[in-house]
This record gives structure tokens, sequence and C-alpha cells, in this order.
């Protein structure tokens, strides 16, 4: 095992990791703009490992760091709040997050993030056409699964309505996690692309955490994504008009991969 993948499955190293990005990423969140949270009482009672969370997705790094937040508060038993963040004392650090490999490889910060729980994965391309990930990544999220929550953005871009990708659904439909949608509005507003660098103070960030859904695990894989993508909110069919593009569904041939790939 490479030392990067032994430093991610240290869980000192990893609250070590946890503590340092929480205060540095706290006031931003917290402070400078306005964290509505709501639906945290469907984590309480969760088993720590088989948990799929499944969400939109706005920025590369801050829609997780959020969700990191948010699980550290509730293990304090904070409920729809963050508070004042004693809860980085003992954070929480049970859950990992898939993520593009070339997002992940892209600059020293991105490089840096990956310490704090990515599951990178890579594309696996046929002449200049995306086919899905590559198996031995599938393979790592799937063992990362039978024993942590894992975070997984099944469009893999800040693109709103993007498509879904299937990966998602054959996940659920062979390991069988409980499966928590979320939605979140707002970081794109509040920060860049990347979420690291403060855009617009006073914006209003919300994270709703939605009931588990109840799935039939043997259903195709197309009718568990469209439930996923329907329960995310990001169903193409029924999505409202998107300034700029006269609502029309936006382009996928020129997406790039963001940390939920």
């Amino acid at each position: 095992m490479a030392l990067i993948d032994r430093l991610k499955q240290a869980r000192f190293f990893r609250k070590l990791m946890y503590m340092g990005l929480g205060v540095v990423t706290y006031p931003g969140l917290a402070i400078m703009n306005r964290l509505r949270i709501s639906g945290t009482e469907h984590l309480k009672g969760l088993p720590r490992k088989n948990v799929l969370f499944v969400s939109n997705h706005q920025t590369y790094f801050a829609d997780v760091i959020a969700l990191l937040h948010i699980f550290c508060a509730v293990k304090w038993g904070k409920m729809n709040r963050l508070g004042i963040p004693y809860y980085l004392i003992n954070p929480f650090t049970n859950v990992f997050y898939v993520a593009a490999a070339e997002t992940m490889s892209s600059s020293w910060i991105s490089k840096f993030f990956t310490l704090g729980g990515a599951l990178t994965v890579r594309r696996a391309w046929k002449g200049d056409k995306r086919k899905g990930l590559d198996p031995s990544d599938t393979r790592k999220i799937a063992r990362a699964l039978e024993n942590n929550w894992i975070i997984q953005f099944p469009q893999g871009t800040t693109t709103p309505f993007a498509p879904g990708r299937k990966g998602t659904a054959y996940l659920i439909k062979t390991h069988k996690p409980i499966v928590i949608p979320v939605i979140i509005d707002g970081f794109n507003k509040a920060f860049d692309k990347k979420g690291l660098k403060l855009k617009k103070k006073g914006t209003e960030l919300s994270v709703e955490f939605k009931q588990a859904m109840e799935l039939d695990y043997e259903a195709p894989v197309e009718v568990l994504l469209d439930q996923v993508m329907t329960a995310i909110g990001q169903k193409r069919a029924s999505h409202p008009a998107i300034p700029g593009n006269m609502g029309q569904p936006p382009a996928t041939d020129t997406v790039q991969p963001t940390p939920g790939s």
C-alpha cells in the first residue's frame, strides 16, 4: 500500500487533518456566510458502514467540506447546526468521498485534500469517449463502503442537471447500502468553482439531508439511477430553466470531471 493510502487509513492522522481543515474552513461556512442545515435527524442511528450519501455538486471542495463539518457536529449531538466548532476536537473520520484523480492531482492544495479521505478514481477511456470507472477504482470504492460512509456525486460535475452516471447505480445494486440523498445550494454563489476562494459574503448556504431511500435493489440500474437523480433534485426531464441556456439541459461532451467523478 502506498504511503498516501496508509495515511488516509490512519484515523489519528485524519483526525489531525480534519481539525486543521475545519479550523481554516469554518469561517467561510458559518461566519462570512449563513449555513442552513436540515434533516440531520435522518443521520441518527445510521450504522457506521455501508452508508452512501448521494448529492448534487456545486464546487470542487466546499460541498465536501461542509458535509464533513456537519458529520462532525452530529457526532457531538448537534442537530441542524454547527454552532461553536468544538466538535473539531474529536472529529468524525469514518467517511470517505469519491473524487476524480485528475482534479485531485491538479495542484498542491488538492493533493493535500486527498489525505482527508479522498477515494481517487480515474475514467476508463475508449478513443475520445469516456466509458465509466476503471474496474480497480470500483473495487476501491466497494472496499471502503464495507467499513465507512461514502460521499458520492452521481453527476461527477458541477454543471447543474448534467446526467447521472451509472456507476452510482451499479454500486447501489451490488452492495445494497443505505442511501441518503443530499441537496445543497448556494455554494456556487459564495465560492469559486474550486470552492476554496470566497466569492460573495452573506450568502445563504443550504444542506438538506433526506430520509433514507426505499429501493428495490433488484431493479435495473437505469431505474435506480433515475430514483437517485430525482431524490437529489437533478432529474433532467423536470428541471427548471437555467439562466443563460434557456432551460435546455447542458451539453455533456465538454463537462470536466470534478471530485464527484
